[in-house]
Parts: structure tokens; sequence; C-alpha cells
């Protein structure tokens, strides 16, 4: 799988609120699919199932099964990795324009009191 496509489906994975609930779950240690389907009472199993399935392909869920139990552990590196390739440059060029729009304002405001004040 490309670059891209990985951050295509990461972005779908992220992209609904279903999934991100369950990976609020899953961050706090892993669950069994059971568990996660009672922590989900407004999604039936099937459906927990289909998000976890966007969520493994994704590559932010590893899925252990112990006999018959699937247990879902939370890898949060492709999270972290899509924070270094666009919020983390992204926030820093914004900062740096607020932090340039901070200094022109600055630049322009009287140094003292008496400046201020007309003739």
């Amino acid at each position: 799988m490309s670059t891209e496509d990985q951050d295509d489906a990461l972005f779908k994975a992220l992209g609904h609120r279903a999934r991100r609930q369950l990976l609020d779950l899953l961050k706090n240690g892993p669950k069994t699919t059971g568990g996660l389907c009672e922590a989900l009472p407004q999604l039936d199993r099937c459906t927990v199932m289909q998000h976890l399935r966007v969520l493994e392909t994704a590559g932010l869920v590893v899925v252990e099964r112990r006999g018959r139990e699937r247990w879902n552990h939370l890898d949060a590196l492709p999270i972290h990795a899509l924070h270094e390739r666009w919020i983390g440059p992204y926030a820093a060029y914004a900062a740096q324009m607020l932090n340039g729009l901070r200094q022109e304002v600055e630049g322009r405001q009287p140094q003292n009191r008496d400046e201020s004040l007309p003739g």
C-alpha cells in the first residue's frame, strides 16, 4: 500500500464518530470485541465489527485472537505519523503566521501613553 493509500485509509478511519469512539475505548488498553460492543450499545455487533475492520485496515487496531475471543489493541503509530506529516507542519506554519501578525501589530502601537495623545 502506498503512503497516499495509507493516508487515505487513516483519514477514512478517523472520519467516523463510532470509529473515534472505539479508539477512545482502546486507548486505555486492549478490549475484547464483546467488551467494545457492550460499551457502544447504540451499535449492533455487526456494525462494530465493520468499524473495527476499517480501523484494522488503517493500521490503527491490531487484533489478537485468544481462543474464541478477539482482543483489539490500539496502535497509535499511524496517528503519530499523521501528526508528523500533516498537523505538526501546518500548526508550525500557523504559529509562525500568528507570531508575525503579533509583531506587526505590536510594532504599530505607540510605545508610551504620551505618544498616543493628540497634539
